[in-house]
C-alpha cells in the first residue's frame, strides 16, 4: 500500500483538484492512503476569522468566514453534479461546527479556539475531494482524522498518542478493506483530545500525519506532492542556478532542515526513518519527472547545498567578573533558552563569553536578552544573514563570502556556516 499527501497548493483551484484526481485515479487498484490539506490560503484566512473573534469583532469574523464559505461551496459547485447535495450537507455541517463556536464569546485561551475554527480548512477540502473522487468513479472512504489521531491538549502543537492512534488507524483501515474500498481520503494537520476538542500538529502537521499513517499501516512509501520538481540544493529564488538533488538519505535532510532549509521537518523523518520506509518528493504538475527519493541508504557526491537564513542577529553574553564560561554559567545560558523557546542558529564559545546567532523574532529575542541579562553582559547585533554550505569547498565559499563582512564563522569537516552583513 502507499500513502499521498497532497498540500494546499495542490488543491487551490479546480483544476488542481482534477489534477489530483487523475493522479489517484491511476492508483485506484492499489491500496492507497490520501491525506490532504486546506486548499490554498484557506489556513491564513481562516487565521483571520480567530483573530477577530478573539478581539471581541463577533460580527467581523462571522464575514469573514462567510466569504470562506462561499469559497468552498463554488468549488463544489463547479466539480459535482451528482454528489453536489450530499458534498453540500456534509460541508453545511462544518459551517455550523464553526458558527455555533463564533456565536459565543472567548473564554479560553487564543490557541484552544485557533484550533476549534482552523482545523476546519482541512475537512471542508477533504470533504469536496471525496466526493469530486466518486464522481470521477473513484470509490473511496472520507474519514474524520480527528476520531483517528489522539493528542494531548497542547493547542497549536499537540503531542500523539501513538499507542491509540496507531490502534485506530490499523482497524480503519481494516473496515475499509471489510466494507469492499481501497482508498482512504482524510486530513492532514488536525486531530483530537479525548475530550474530542480538536487540535493542530504544528509546522509540517500533514507531512507528519501521513508519516504517521505510512508507519502504522507498513505502507511500502510516501510520496509528498508539491508544486516543485522535487528538493533542491538551494532556493532557486535566491540561487537561480539550483539543480534538482534527485536521491537523499534521512540523516542529510534532518541535517538541512537543522541548519533552516525548507525541506522535510525531522519529526516527518522518524516515523519513516524507524520502518525503512522510502518518501518520494514529486511535483503534482507533471508526474512523469523523477522527483527525490529519500531513503536510509548511503549516499555519496552530493552536491553542496546552501542554505541562507536572512533577519538574524547576533548575541554577545560576556562573565561579567571575567570568571570562565564553564559548566554553571552554560547550564544557566540552556535554561534560558528552554525558558524563552529559543533555538539558537549557530553558538561559539570563548573563554569568557559566548556568541549566539539566532532568528530575529521580536518578542523572543527582547526576552531572551532580558532574562540572559540578569546573568551576563549583553550586546546585540542585527541585520545579518546566516550561510550554510553542506559538502563545501573551499574555492566556493571564498566566492560566496566575496565582499562581505564576516562577523562569525565556524567549520566542520561537511559543514561551514558563515555570518554576514
Amino acid at each position: 500500500m502507499k500513502v499521498f499527501k497532497f498540500g494546499g497548493a495542490s488543491v487551490n483551484s479546480v483544476d488542481r483538484i482534477k489534477n489530483l484526481a487523475s493522479i489517484v485515479q491511476q492508483y485506484k487498484q492499489e491500496p492507497l492512503v490520501v491525506i490532504i490539506s486546506a486548499m490554498g490560503k484557506t489556513t491564513n484566512a481562516l487565521e483571520k476569522v480567530v483573530e477577530a473573534f478573539y478581539a471581541g469583532k463577533q460580527e467581523e469574523a462571522l464575514q469573514l468566514f462567510e466569504v470562506i464559505k462561499n469559497q468552498h461551496l463554488t468549488t463544489a459547485k463547479y466539480l459535482l453534479v451528482k454528489q453536489y447535495n450530499s458534498c453540500a450537507a456534509q460541508l453545511h455541517d462544518f459551517f455550523t461546527e464553526v458558527e455555533w463556536l463564533l456565536h459565543d464569546k472567548p473564554v479560553r485561551e487564543f490557541d484552544y479556539y485557533y484550533d476549534q475554527v482552523v482545523c476546519v480548512g482541512e475537512l471542508l477540502s477533504t470533504a469536496i475531494i471525496s466526493h469530486f473522487l466518486i464522481e470521477e468513479k473513484i470509490a473511496n472512504e472520507w474519514l474524520d482524522v480527528r476520531d483517528i489521531l489522539r493528542t494531548d491538549d497542547n493547542f497549536r502543537d499537540a503531542g500523539v498518542d501513538i499507542g491509540f492512534t496507531e490502534k485506530k488507524i490499523v482497524d480503519s483501515w481494516q473496515l475499509t478493506v471489510d466494507a469492499g474500498m481501497n482508498i482512504i481520503v482524510t486530513q492532514g494537520f488536525i486531530g483530537s483530545t479525548d475530550e474530542n476538542e480538536s487540535t493542530t500538529l504544528g509546522r509540517e502537521g500533514s507531512d507528519y500525519t501521513a508519516a504517521l499513517f505510512a508507519n502504522m499501516l507498513n505502507a511500502e512509501s510516501l510520496t509528498i506532492w508539491k508544486d516543485v520538481v522535487g528538493v533542491m540544493n538551494a532556493d532557486p529564488k535566491q540561487f537561480p542556478e539550483a539543480q534538482l538533488i534527485q536521491e537523499l538519505n534521512f540523516n542529510e535532510v534532518i541535517e538541512m532542515a537543522f541548519y533552516g532549509a525548507q525541506v522535510i521537518h525531522p519529526k516527518t523523518i522518524k516515523p519513516l526513518q524507524n520502518k525503512g520506509i522510502p518518501m518520494y518528493v514529486k511535483c503534482f504538475l507533471d508526474p512523469s519527472l523523477p522527483g527525490t527519493i529519500i531513503h536510509k541508504k548511503n549516499i555519496k557526491g552530493l552536491p553542496p547545498i546552501f542554505v541562507i537564513k536572512e533577519k538574524q542577529i547576533l548575541v554577545h553574553l560576556k562573565s561579567r567578573d571575567f570568571s570562565f564560561m564553564g559548566e554553571e554559567p552554560m547550564q544557566q545560558l540552556y535554561a534560558i533558552f528552554a525558558q524563552t523557546r529559543v533555538r539558537p542558529n549557530l553558538i561559539q564559545t570563548g573563554a569568557i563569553g559566548v556568541q549566539i546567532c539566532m532568528d530575529d523574532k521580536q518578542d523572543k529575542t527582547d526576552q531572551f536578552a532580558a532574562q540572559a541579562g540578569l546573568l551576563f553582559d549583553v550586546q546585540v547585533e542585527k541585520n545579518l544573514q546566516l550561510l550554510t554550505i553542506r559538502h563545501y569547498e573551499e574555492t566556493l565559499l571564498s566566492k560566496m563570502l566575496e565582499g562581505k563582512e564576516v562577523v562569525l564563522l565556524q567549520k566542520t569537516k561537511e559543514t561551514v556556516q558563515a555570518l554576514f552583513r
